[in-house]
């Protein structure tokens, strides 16, 4: 027969693996990592957006397979006869930067593979003085964001914004010309974006 315990342990027994359970099923469901002995050895998530779900667990483990990440420059300068007249897209020449693959250099467009919230950034510059340019970042189609210079008696002036956006699996981010002439040489004009987390 098994030794008795003292009068009110298996109450605090009981309370300490109610307190217990809540919280682990907590850290799961808000995808924090599991962590044993200061190792973390997976994310889980129990609603995935994009990632397949029919698993064994009925849950997906994120990876660094999900990193999103690019930076593009201009090495040459960009005059709107070099753009698409009904687009005006602005198109960057050389890739610093794209971790999953998802900036696509030919058409300057970043598609997102994941629903989540994006940051991006942009630096432009004029070509001309007494010339204004306005660029804006595009979102399916739409202004999500624009920079402006104008400045007259300045050559090599800078339009530049930020900004965070949600996007949804499969929608297309990039530059447009709205005005204006871009200095492009020694890489002045950018763009970058990456994926700050899923949704």
């Amino acid at each position: 027969m098994p030794p008795e315990l003292p009068i009110g342990v298996p109450t605090l027994l009981l309370g300490l693996m109610l307190l217990w359970d809540p919280l682990v099923a907590r850290g799961q469901n808000d995808t924090e990592p599991i962590v044993l002995e200061g190792k973390c050895l997976v994310v889980c998530d129990s609603t995935p957006s994009s990632e397949p779900a029919n698993n064994a667990l009925g849950m997906s483990v994120r990876s660094g397979t999900g990193r999103v990440a690019f930076s593009a420059t201009r090495q040459t300068n960009h005059e709107p006869t070099d753009m698409s007249n009904r687009t005006m897209i602005i198109y960057f020449d050389q890739i610093l930067v794209n971790v999953g693959g998802h900036f696509d250099q030919e058409s300057s467009i970043f598609l997102a593979p994941r629903r989540g919230v994006y940051s991006f950034n942009f630096h432009v510059v004029k070509a001309y003085n007494r010339q204004t340019i306005q660029v804006s970042l595009m979102l399916n189609g739409w202004p999500m964001i624009s920079a402006f210079a104008g400045d007259q008696d300045v050559t090599r002036e800078a339009a530049t914004n930020a900004g965070l956006v949600i996007m949804e699996r499969g929608d297309k981010a990039y530059l447009k010309l709205e005005r204006g002439n871009l200095m492009g040489g020694w890489k002045y004009s950018t763009f970058s974006g990456f994926l700050v987390f899923p949704l």
